[in-house]
């Protein structure tokens, strides 16, 4: 065997929700299982997540299809709505809750009435998905004479709670609360980070993400730190050990040069597998529970790794993210984050640990 593993571990993601709980004080808790639970498995990760929450979050209906012919019966928030007629009566016949962000959404729920519960976006000042205040003021009385639509409440999503500086989520925040306050409606505006981090915009309901698949939002502040459990582990074994000399070098387009002697690891691992090919020489690596660092260009299948000073044979394990170097600590060497590293594992081995 290839000796290549993805470990899930739900008792982990089953942990982190019910801290996200703690911290929502009252609040109702969605858990975001997007992009096939942040690429833990839509359905392990809604699962662990079941009896710690109080509802689910998915981007798109597909997803809230999905989770109903998992038989989970929570409700679950779509939060980029409806795009046509069909989807619009699919959310209805799952009795899921929609974001909508567009007029032209409510234009077609005008046209085609269906019972529905909707949470009106607003633009508070990331312009990606939401209607400016006075809009929004607007499409509401509209969606509150559509029969069979629900106004559940208003949404809005923060562009820098994960920032140092509190002056713009202040200022969103105060946007979206005045509009919730004036139609009478729950908030729901608070992610990880500001759940976390700014209580006042916990409201009635948060929409955690990162934290409960045991990665901080925060770039100063790491997991461990937070009270947040390691939900997987990212692994693969040394199938080569070459020695080199000073002035070797190693990989694909030599880009990386030996100043001493030493040894050189070959790790069965590669973009193939989903490790990411932009890693620098340098990213952390742990062989038998050792720091050490990957030298040279990420290849397909293979990487390799410093083995200089360390008690290393052919079939040791080598972790690439999990327990000893944590996957914030890879995403920041690589100029990304944790749900890219998340997101793009591959269909090759995974184990679930039974726990």
């Amino acid at each position: 065997m290839r000796g290549t593993f993805l470990e899930i571990r739900p008792r982990a993601l089953t942990d982190n929700a019910r801290r996200a709980r703690a911290l929502a004080n009252g609040a109702r808790v969605f858990a975001m299982v997007k992009a096939n639970g942040y690429g833990h498995g839509l359905g392990l990760a809604a699962r662990a997540f079941a009896n710690a929450v109080d509802g689910l979050g998915v981007a798109v209906i597909e997803e809230a299809q999905a989770l109903r012919h998992l038989g989970l019966a929570h409700p679950v928030l779509v939060a980029e709505g409806f795009f046509d007629a069909d989807e619009l009566a699919l959310a209805s016949r799952l009795h899921a809750e929609v974001v909508v962000h567009s007029p032209w959404q409510v234009d077609l729920l005008a046209a085609r009435p269906a019972p529905l519960g909707v949470w009106l976006k607003v633009n508070t000042g990331m312009n990606r998905l939401g209607m400016a205040p006075d809009l929004a003021r607007a499409q509401a009385a509209r969606l509150r004479a559509i029969p069979g639509v629900r106004l559940l409440g208003v949404m809005s999503h923060f562009a820098c709670a994960d920032a140092e500086d509190d002056t713009f989520t202040d200022h969103q925040l105060a946007i979206a609360d005045t509009l919730a306050k004036e139609l009478n409606v729950p908030l729901s505006a608070a992610n990880s980070a500001a759940l976390i981090r700014y209580p006042d915009a916990r409201a009635r309901r948060v929409r955690p993400g990162i934290m409960l698949y045991g990665s901080s939002p925060f770039p100063w502040r790491s997991a461990a730190d937070l009270q947040l459990a390691v939900t997987q582990r990212f692994s693969a074994r040394l199938i080569a050990i070459n020695p080199i000399q000073a002035g070797d070098t190693v990989g694909y387009g030599a880009t990386w040069r030996a100043d001493a002697p030493g040894r050189i690891g070959v790790v069965a691992v590669g973009y193939g597998d989903g490790y990411p090919r932009h890693a620098p020489s340098g990213t952390p690596v742990a062989v038998n529970g050792r720091r050490t660092r990957l030298v040279g260009r990420v290849s397909m299948d293979m990487i390799t790794v410093d083995l200089t000073g360390l008690d290393a044979r052919v079939g040791d394990e080598v972790e690439l993210w999990g327990d000893t170097v944590a996957v914030d600590e890879v995403a920041a060497a690589c100029g990304t984050i944790s749900y890219e590293l998340f997101c793009q594992i591959t269909g090759r081995p995974v184990r679930v640990i039974a726990e």
